[in-house]
C-alpha cells in the first residue's frame, strides 16, 4: 500500500514538473532566471523589511542597500515647486525628443566643461533613467556578439546582467589585494583582440575606493597601446553615480581628459538623494572616434530598450541642481564612526575615500555563511560573492547615525561569536 502511495505521488510530481517546463516555453528562460533569482542586495533588503515587522525596526540594522538616508538639498524641492508653478503643463508633462531636452543637455555640457576644464558637446549627451539605464544603453550600443567586457573585482553585480543582455562576455580582472585598485599588470594580460570595453567605477561600489589621476592615466596608457596592437577601439566606460561623494581633498580625474574612446555614465541618484526618480545621462567624449556613429547607436539602443524621453519633469529639474549635493558630511561622519569602531573591535577593513560603503573582511572564508550568522545579531550585510570575489562583506553606511551607533554592540557580539569559536 505504501509503495502504491509513493508511486502515485511520483506520477503527480512528474506531471507538475512537466507542466512547469511546458509553461517555461511561454517565456524567455534567461529572463525567468533573472526574475526568479533576486540579487543578494535586494534579497537582504526585502528580508530586513519583513524582519522589522517581526522583531521591531529598532532591533534590525540594515546595511544592505545603497539607499541614501540624507535628505535631498532644498534646491530640489524649491525647484520642483517653481517648475510645476511656472511651466506650461503641456510642456512639463509632454514628450521630449528621445535624447532629452536640448537646453538641459547644453547646461550639463557647460557645467562639465567649466567644472572639469573639458570641451564636451551637448550633442553627445543622452538623458537616461539613471546610471543603470545609461549602462544598459551604452553596452547595447557598442557591443557585438561575444565581445569581451573587463570589470575589476569586486564589482557591482548588475554589470554581469547588463553585459550578457547585450550579448557580451564578462571578464573579471583581479584588483590589488591591499588597496583594491586596478592591477595594471593583470589588466595587461587580460586585454586581447576580443576586448571591446573596460568598465571602471570610482568612487567604487562596494569598496569605497577612489581612483586617483595616476590610476586613470595608467589604465588609459595601457588601453592606448592595446588599441594600436589590435587595431580597433577599446572603450573605457566610466560608471559614475558616486562622482561627488569623495571625502578627501582631491580633484576628480574626468576620464575624457585622459582617454579618447571614453563614455561616461552618470546618475543624480546618489549626489542628490534621488534614487527613486531615475535621472542621469550618457556622455560620449569629445575625442571619441566615430562619435557620431556611436551616438546614433546609443539612440538606437535607447529606442530598442524603450529608454527614450526620460521623465520630462526631472529633465527640467537638472539645470537647477548642477553643482549641488546633499549634505555629504553626514556620510563622512558615519564612515568615521563605523570604520574606527569596527577597527577597534578587531575587524579588517578597507578605508573608503568615497561612496558610502565599507568593505570588511569576513571572519571566515565563506562570506555567505558569515552574512547569515550576522543576521542572528540583527545585522544585514551583503556577502562579497555577489560582487565577484569571496571572503568579504559590504556594509552600506548611508543610514542614520543612530543606526550605526546602536549596531556596534551587535558587531561586537558577532566578532566575539567567532573569537569564542577559535
Amino acid at each position: 500500500m505504501n509503495i502504491l502511495i509513493i508511486f502515485f505521488f511520483i506520477i503527480i510530481y512528474d506531471k507538475i514538473i512537466d507542466k512547469r517546463l511546458g509553461e517555461m516555453i511561454m517565456v524567455n528562460k534567461k529572463m525567468y532566471e533573472l526574475g526568479a533569482q533576486k540579487s543578494k542586495i535586494r534579497e537582504l533588503f526585502e528580508y530586513g523589511e519583513k524582519l522589522k515587522q517581526q522583531i521591531g525596526s529598532e532591533n534590525v540594522f540594515d546595511f544592505s542597500i545603497g539607499n541614501p538616508s540624507v535628505p535631498c538639498p532644498n534646491v530640489v524641492s524649491e525647484a520642483l515647486i517653481n517648475i510645476v508653478s511656472n511651466t506650461n503643463p503641456t510642456l512639463l508633462h509632454g514628450y521630449t525628443i528621445a535624447s532629452g531636452l536640448v537646453f538641459v543637455r547644453k547646461q550639463i555640457a557647460d557645467y562639465l566643461n567649466k567644472t572639469y576644464d573639458l570641451n564636451e558637446s551637448y550633442e553627445y549627451i543622452y538623458l537616461t533613467a539613471g546610471a543603470a539605464a545609461a549602462l544598459t544603453i551604452s553596452l547595447n550600443a557598442i557591443l557585438c556578439e561575444d565581445d569581451e567586457v573587463i570589470v575589476f573585482a569586486p564589482f557591482f553585480p548588475e554589470y554581469k546582467v547588463f553585459v550578457e543582455k547585450a550579448q557580451g562576455k564578462l571578464v573579471i580582472c583581479p584588483t590589488k589585494k591591499d588597496t583594491f585598485l586596478p592591477d595594471i599588470n593583470m589588466l595587461d594580460k587580460m586585454v586581447n583582440e576580443k576586448t571591446k570595453v573596460v568598465i571602471i567605477n570610482s568612487p567604487n561600489n562596494p569598496t569605497g575606493v577612489v581612483y586617483h589621476q595616476e590610476t586613470i592615466i595608467n589604465i588609459a596608457n595601457l588601453l592606448k597601446e592595446k588599441e594600436k596592437k589590435y587595431q580597433h577601439p577599446i572603450f573605457l566606460l566610466s560608471d559614475e553615480p558616486y562622482r561627488e561623494l569623495i571625502y578627501s581633498n582631491t580633484s576628480y580625474p574626468f576620464i575624457t581628459k585622459y582617454y579618447d574612446n571614453a563614455i561616461v555614465n552618470y546618475s543624480f541618484s546618489k549626489s542628490l538623494s534621488l534614487p527613486g526618480e531615475r535621472i542621469g545621462y550618457i556622455l560620449i567624449g569629445a575625442n571619441c572616434k566615430e562619435k557620431d556613429i556611436i551616438f546614433k547607436a546609443v539612440n538606437g539602443a535607447g529606442r530598442a530598450l524603450g529608454f527614450v524621453c526620460e521623465s520630462s519633469m526631472f529633465q527640467y529639474l537638472i539645470p537647477y541642481c548642477l553643482g549641488h549635493t546633499s549634505n555629504i558630511n553626514i556620510y563622512k561622519e558615519n564612515r568615521d564612526i563605523l570604520y574606527n569602531a569596527l577597527k577597534d573591535i578587531g575587524y579588517q577593513l578597507i578605508y573608503p575615500e568615497g561612496a558610502f560603503y565599507l568593505f570588511m573582511k569576513a571572519l571566515e572564508d565563506d562570506d555567505e555563511h558569515f552574512s547569515n550568522v550576522a543576521k542572528k545579531y540583527g545585522l544585514l550585510i551583503v556577502p562579497s560573492t555577489s560582487f565577484g570575489m569571496k571572503g568579504y562583506v559590504r556594509i552600506s553606511y548611508c543610514v542614520s547615525k543612530d543606526t550605526i551607533i546602536n549596531s556596534l554592540k551587535s558587531f561586537k557580539k558577532l566578532y566575539e561569536h567567532y573569537k569564542v569559536g577559535d
